[in-house]
């Protein structure tokens, strides 16, 4: 009896089973269940419901909710707050950021059938086989964020030495900084990172957030401290691969080249390095990045007849955004500031470098002795960040006016408690309008963010003669002689002078010392020479030292080295020579060392402007490193 009873129940088992598989088959509403339920575990069809719900949740009618009093003011505090951090969260306002990801976290867990059992439908969290370079690499800086934060990145690329030249590009043939995919899925291998549920979802909100608010592939990597991010300056742009010709132009090639909007940069530690591995996937997001990243403060509308934008950031961050038909594709560079690390024993490598000590006590003498000082070198090499530390050594009691093309300096934010305010140019207020303003604003030290144009070298030379004590400021100059030149071109050319040798005497009469920094191939950045720019005028130098040389009693034959460099000077002025580029102090095999002694006239200028005490304490930091004046 016990196997007949077996037997019904195996046939009423099957039987039920093929009722299951008939109805299945008959009803189309369970089978769509399942088949929308899969369909809505796709980042793309998430985001969709996101946005759709959040959408609904703002825009909806409170009144026709029948709340309570209560209950109705806290739900309009919800929405108010919400739609405050849907407008800022991508300005580089990070406290805004997380509070939407923490609330398309919430409408994925209550609304959007997620769940640890679902989450891996997802992205293949289980299966690395499965997932893309972009994946591996997300999860990866995700791991890294929970124990170094903001430094997950550079933690990254230093643990696996990452930022080195690699000979990948043209088939070998030059060398360039590059990670590349087979670089990131080594990593991952390695790293095998476990991952909680709370972790895998974390990553999710991201991806939703970078495609829904975010900056796209780039989201993430804007917030890290690094000195920059770019996207859009490699590869191929739309428009090249819709060429008649492009197959021509494949055929010269062994392989396609990358398209323009899989062009993904940053810049490191002065090195600028392409993650190949990353990109944005299609122009069209390459597009909507360019068009939300500079609209914080709204700067005006990015059109074909205004074909770029530059701005900041909530966080400081500076923001150059470029399009066609201005330039060959869309494009944007971020530039970041690392404002709480910002000091001069920290840019100038002060543990690393042998007598670092010497240039920032110079420089801190410099601004103490209100010199007029010149900021040099080329793109990337420091000016702004050295020149924001710089104004630390200036005395407290001086107010400050900054002149800029953009926000970047952000002096209010270093030094909140000085009496520190910036003006920019607008569509309506000219540099100039700005510069004549300043001088009814009872400020101290001037300030020029960047001197980069004709008018705004006119404006550095003219700020510097009248207005305010001294003036600092930054140029793209390689050379002393090169930023004279320059400044005096400039005057010429905007018809501030109509004689060459006027103009660069006005200009050299003005600059006092220039701070050059160099950044080698490697990234390293350090000042080359640090140079005093000394007025060939006899009567006021030379020949006053010989005068003071012969009250005190000097030798005869000190008189006449003195008397022969007056004489010297003088023919070099019936030549045209109206400045000499002296080097005080130059990097020497990886050395800081002294060169020659600031001249007696700025000695003194600078002593004069000191307190006592720094008084003091400079002439004996010049007979420490110079030797006496006497000797």
């Amino acid at each position: 009896m016990d196997w007949i009873n077996l037997l019904l129940i195996f046939v009423i088992l099957a039987g039920v089973l093929l009722w299951l598989l008939l109805m299945l088959r008959k009803n189309p509403s369970l089978r769509d269940a399942r088949e929308a339920e899969a369909e809505l575990l796709t980042i793309e069809a998430l985001q969709s419901y996101a946005t759709a719900a959040i959408n609904e949740f703002t825009n909806a009618n409170l009144l026709d909710l029948g709340l309570s009093a209560e209950e109705f003011e806290r739900r309009r505090n919800v929405v108010a707050e919400l739609k405050s951090s849907l407008k800022t969260c991508n300005s580089g306002s990070l406290a805004d950021k997380t509070y939407v990801k923490s609330f398309i976290a919430d409408l994925l867990l209550r609304g959007a059938a997620v769940s640890e059992t679902t989450i891996d439908r997802i992205l293949p969290f289980g299966d690395a086989r499965l997932l893309s370079d972009q994946d591996k690499f997300d999860i990866l800086l995700h791991v890294y964020k929970l124990e170094h934060g903001m430094q997950a990145l550079s933690a990254l690329i230093e643990r696996y030495s990452l930022a080195e030249l690699k000979s990948v590009i043209e088939n070998g043939s030059t060398e360039s900084y590059i990670i590349t995919a087979e670089e990131i899925r080594e990593i991952y291998e390695r790293e095998a990172p476990r991952l909680s549920f709370e972790d895998k979802l974390q990553i999710v909100v991201q991806r939703i957030y970078q495609q829904y608010k975010g900056f796209g592939a780039i989201d993430e990597l804007r917030d890290q401290t690094i000195d920059g991010v770019s996207g859009g300056v490699s590869g191929l742009p739309g428009e090249m691969r819709e060429m008649e010709d492009e197959v021509e132009l494949m055929r010269s090639m062994r392989e396609p080249g990358p398209r323009g909007c899989d062009s993904v940069w940053i810049f490191y530690r002065g090195k600028s390095i392409r993650l190949a591995f990353l990109g944005f996937g299609s122009d069209l997001e390459l597009k909507r990045v360019c068009q939300n990243i500079y609209k914080f403060g709204s700067p005006g509308q990015l059109s074909e007849a205004k074909a770029y934008m530059v701005n900041e950031m909530q966080d400081g961050s500076r923001v150059v955004v470029v399009r066609p038909p201005f330039s060959e594709s869309w494009a944007f560079f971020v530039r970041k500031f690392d404002l709480p690390n910002l000091s001069l024993e920290r840019l100038l490598a002060s543990d690393r470098v042998t007598g670092a000590e010497l240039p920032m006590q110079m420089l801190d003498y410099l601004m103490k002795g209100a010199q007029v000082t010149a900021v040099t070198g080329e793109q990337g090499s420091g000016k702004t960040t050295l020149l924001m530390a710089m104004v630390k050594s200036i005395y407290g009691t001086f107010n400050l006016r900054i002149q800029e093309l953009a926000f970047e300096l952000h002096l209010r934010r270093l030094y909140p408690e000085r009496n520190t305010l910036a003006f920019r140019e607008t569509d309506k207020i000219s540099g100039q309008e700005g510069l004549d303003l300043q001088k009814k604003t009872d400020g101290t030290v001037n300030i020029l963010g960047e001197v980069a144009t004709d008018p705004v070298a006119a404006w550095a030379v003219q700020m510097s003669q009248v207005a305010s004590k001294f003036t600092v400021f930054s140029h793209h100059a390689k050379t002393m002689k090169d930023l004279i030149w320059s400044l005096r071109n400039s005057l010429l050319k905007t018809g501030t002078f109509q004689n060459e040798r006027i103009a660069e005497e006005q200009v050299a009469s003005v600059i006092a010392f220039d701070v050059h920094l160099e950044k080698e191939r490697d990234g390293t950045r350090y000042i080359q020479r640090l140079t005093e720019c000394v007025v060939i005028d006899p009567d006021e130098e030379s020949f006053a030292e010989l005068a003071r040389l012969l009250e005190n009693g000097a030798d005869e034959n000190a008189a006449l080295k003195v008397l022969a460099r007056a004489n010297l000077d003088y023919y070099r002025r019936l030549t045209g020579r109206t400045f000499e580029a002296r080097s005080i102090i130059e990097f020497r095999d990886g050395a800081y060392v002294p060169v020659n002694r600031p001249t007696p006239r700025k000695v003194e200028l600078m002593a004069g402007n000191m307190s006592k005490e720094d008084e003091a304490a400079f002439r004996a930091f010049l007979d420490r490193y110079w030797g006496s004046e006497t000797a």
